[in-house]
């Protein structure tokens, strides 16, 4: 199914086949929601895909006034047609030209990561705002392209060499989401005949929702002990 019409990820319900994606949609649907009265203007969605949240970007924030969707031109994973690609590692628009930037799980897959976050600085405008996500607690995944999985001071770290301000991050769970997520994980992909999937994941549905409503992620200050599912984070362009 085309992930543009999915409507797992823009309104993400708890059902046995979607436990193991469910709380990490809903995470980052909940993130992107919470920070919409940043987006405006012309809007850069990096690493588009098959661009999952562009009707509600587009349509649903009011302020954005053009989304543009930036992947690669030939894309083993996704089946995406992006509204430009691209170039020999450069994005195809000019210095300062774009309010805002999106870019969901993708920096994980950048086997350069602050080269893709000095483009993304290069074509914002001064005072412009990149919001991201990227996992934690999640498997291998779009092997070979899974490349890294940051601690909040790795990527605040990445994100200051790249001469960003004011950043913010943000635990898309913390302790009882984590285990939620691995349970779903482990019915939903961990080899098992069809009917004990079909059985244990009717099981576990009740415990994963609950682990899901009573999870509060403390993202203060990512003390030592401290748990994620993964991450979200705003970073400002203030100067050229």
């Amino acid at each position: 199914m085309n992930k543009k019409n999915n409507p797992d990820f823009l309104v993400p319900v708890c059902r046995p086949n979607t436990l193991h994606n469910y709380l990490i949609r809903q995470a980052i649907l909940k993130a992107l929601k919470s920070q919409q009265d940043i987006f405006h203007g012309r809007l850069l969605d990096v690493g588009c895909g098959e661009m999952p949240y562009k009707s509600l970007v587009a349509s649903g924030f009011n302020n954005v006034e053009c989304y543009v969707g930036l992947d690669f031109k030939q894309n083993a994973i996704h089946n995406n047609s992006p509204d430009i690609y691209w170039e020999e590692g450069k994005i195809p628009l000019d210095d300062s030209s774009v309010d805002c930037v999106l870019c969901t799980e993708v920096f994980e897959h950048c086997p350069d990561p602050e080269a893709v976050m000095n483009e993304i600085y290069r074509v914002l405008k001064v005072n412009g705002i990149l919001f991201f996500t990227v996992p934690f607690l999640w498997p291998l995944h779009e092997v070979p392209y899974d490349n890294y999985r940051y601690t909040p001071f790795a990527l605040e770290r990445h994100l200051t060499q790249c001469h960003f301000s004011e950043i913010e991050l943000k635990a898309m769970g913390g302790w009882d989401a984590s285990l939620a997520q691995m349970l779903g994980l482990w019915v939903r992909r961990r080899p098992m005949r069809r009917f004990m999937r079909r059985i244990l994941s009717c099981c576990f549905l009740p415990v994963v929702w609950i682990l899901g409503k009573v999870d509060k992620p403390k993202n203060a200050l990512f003390n030592e002990g401290s748990m994620v599912t993964g991450l979200s984070g705003t970073a400002r362009k203030l100067k050229d």
